[in-house]
């Protein structure tokens, strides 16, 4: 049974959906970026469902400042009351929960590493986490724009077009300093693994992102800690919006809260 709650936080009003059912896991879904707390596609909605149907109780909602809730939208980085607020109504509502796994992709991945101890969570599933700080310009990540060229100039065809001058070479040499610039802002990336340590760790990242390559990037460039792992999922789709994605995310997801 899915129903509508309504949760305070710090003066506002979170806007949120519980999908009830029996079992002592639940899943704590936080919506990435300004999206509302069905998801892109209502990718999300479709997920609370199918795991509630197999007695998994699903918690959505909107961050404040997003979608139906009040207040003003800080962004991901001012979301941990957002977080701890909507953790604290899920177990209120389902007191038979004695495990919660939060769930986030983009950007509400990375607010899920940093906030969610806090906020008594047990277990995190990370789809592509932000690890880019912002300022960036229009630019994608140094790791994308690398992966992208190296598969360009395996291919004939592309050296041809750079040599016959179909190529802009503007945009070319903006691309190449890009490349020489450090990996993308290690502080945040020690940020996100030091708020992991210690908690059950699952990444999944979708293998044609470029979000998901510069956190791949990041990533490397530090100490792996315990209790992480990685699953990767063969597509470009930021939201994993295809059918095959959805699948393996949910997957993922299943074996996290299996623990």
């Amino acid at each position: 049974m899915r129903r509508p709650l309504i949760v305070p936080c710090e003066g506002a009003s979170l806007v949120a959906t519980l999908d009830e059912a029996a079992g002592a896991t639940g899943l704590l879904i936080v919506s990435g970026g300004n999206e509302v707390r069905a998801g892109a596609h209502r990718g999300m909605a479709l997920l609370a469902a199918l795991l509630a149907a197999d007695d998994v109780p699903v918690f959505r909602f909107d961050r404040r400042g997003v979608g139906d809730s009040g207040g003003a939208n800080g962004g991901y980085a001012s979301s941990a009351p957002d977080i701890a607020a909507a953790a604290a109504a899920f177990r209120r509502e389902q007191p038979q929960i004695t495990r919660l796994v939060g769930f986030g992709n983009c950007d509400a991945a990375t607010a899920l590493a940093m906030f969610g101890r806090a906020a008594g969570i047990d277990a995190l599933v990370l789809g592509n986490p932000w690890l880019v700080e912002r300022g960036a310009g229009d630019m994608p990540p140094p790791a994308a724009i690398r992966a992208r060229y190296a598969g360009r100039l395996a291919t004939p065809r592309q050296w041809w077009r750079l040599l016959s001058g179909q190529v802009d070479l503007r945009k070319l040499l903006k691309g190449l300093r890009s490349i020489a610039r450090t990996s993308p802002q290690p502080s945040l990336a020690a940020r996100f693994l030091a708020g992991v340590t210690g908690i059950p760790t699952t990444i999944v990242l979708a293998t044609g992102d470029s979000t998901a390559l510069a956190a791949r990037a990041a990533l490397r460039s530090l100490r792996p800690v315990p209790m992480m792992k990685t699953v990767t999922i063969p597509t470009d789709s930021h939201s994993f919006a295809r059918t095959d994605d959805a699948a393996a995310l949910e997957a993922a997801i299943r074996a996290a809260l299996a623990g």
